[in-house]
């Protein structure tokens, strides 16, 4: 923890050598970037109902609200929100054919991720486990240091996995056809692939042109293989969700790659600046979203209020 405060400071020290045009066309391209993925999150939606109208701003609105909380609290809570977001505004809209939905774009995402992991990986740009250790991010250095509490916690969460087939198979074949709406994209290739593919590719691009513009505003060598390995960086960095935007692992790994690109204090302020004003916007959007789709700044009150309305209608 002691190290992420220290680069924080760097941070800050290095203000002035920020150049604000290239930092501006970060931002924007980040922006961009959203607006591509909920494009494709909503025609996903709109064909799993088309009796329904599904709009964009909806899913743009609700998918805003979802990374802006995500990037404050870990483990995914944004998720859960978007979710209820959006449900409430589509009709006939459950829940488990929105998180297939998710699930679907995801797979997506994974392929690239892996292609870019395995690049990175075959080209030996990446740390070793025993050098991953050494890293001390605070994130990753607590999974190792205390084996035993995430022995538990991985424990308890593959329980909570198993309640919840349980609790599933309950009903299993309403839950299959539920499930099963969310990939009916997957299903219709031509409209996967001239509907969805498009906007989640125009995603990756705009997530590689953002961090191209981020290292130019840090003064860091602007190159695409350099703006790949910060992508693949920052994926490594949400495989275990411990601190919000996995900042920790991420600031740690990006040091690692970049030793031998510029100097520690160059990369430290980079890291973090970029990781700060991705959360900085995130959240701003985020609650901008909220306050005007939910009217209230009280999320948690909207998770549990549509929670306690789902129990009502079961009972």
């Amino acid at each position: 923890m002691t190290s992420f405060f220290h680069a924080v400071s760097v941070f800050f020290h290095h203000l002035a050598a920020v150049h604000w045009g290239m930092l501006a066309l970060a931002v924007a391209c980040h922006m961009c970037k959203v607006a591509s993925v909920s494009r494709a999150w909503r025609n996903v939606v709109a064909v799993a109902y088309p009796e329904s109208r599904v709009r964009w701003r909806t899913m743009y609105g609700g998918y805003l609200i979802g990374v802006g909380i995500n990037a404050i609290i870990p483990a995914r809570a944004g998720d859960a929100v978007k979710l209820v977001v959006v449900k409430r505004r589509v009709e006939g809209a459950t829940y488990p054919t929105l998180a297939a939905t998710l699930v679907l774009l995801n797979l997506f995402d994974m392929v690239v991720a892996t292609v870019l992991i395995l690049w990175a990986s075959v080209s030996g740009l990446l740390p070793n486990l025993h050098i991953i250790h050494r890293l001390r991010a605070f994130d990753i250095t607590w999974l190792f240091d205390h084996p035993r509490a995430t022995l538990t916690v991985l424990g308890l969460l593959a329980v909570a996995g198993l309640i919840l087939t349980i609790w599933a198979s309950r009903k299993v074949e309403e839950f299959k056809e539920r499930v099963a709406l969310g990939f009916v994209a997957l299903r219709d290739r031509d409209y996967y692939l001239r509907h969805v593919v498009p906007w989640q590719a125009g995603d990756w691009l705009l997530r590689v042109v953002t961090i191209y513009f981020f290292l130019r505003a840090f003064s860091i060598p602007a190159t695409a293989k350099n703006a790949l390995l910060v992508q693949v960086t920052q994926g490594l960095s949400t495989i275990f969700p411990f601190s919000p935007s996995g900042i920790g692992t991420a600031q740690a790994l990006i040091v690692y790659v970049f030793r031998d690109v510029a100097s520690r204090t160059s990369i430290l302020a980079f890291s973090v600046g970029m990781q700060i004003t991705l959360i900085s916007v995130n959240v701003v959007l985020g609650f901008i979203a909220m306050g005007i789709m939910l009217r209230s700044f009280n999320w948690r009150r909207q998770v549990e209020a549509k929670a306690a309305e789902s129990e009502t209608v079961e009972v």
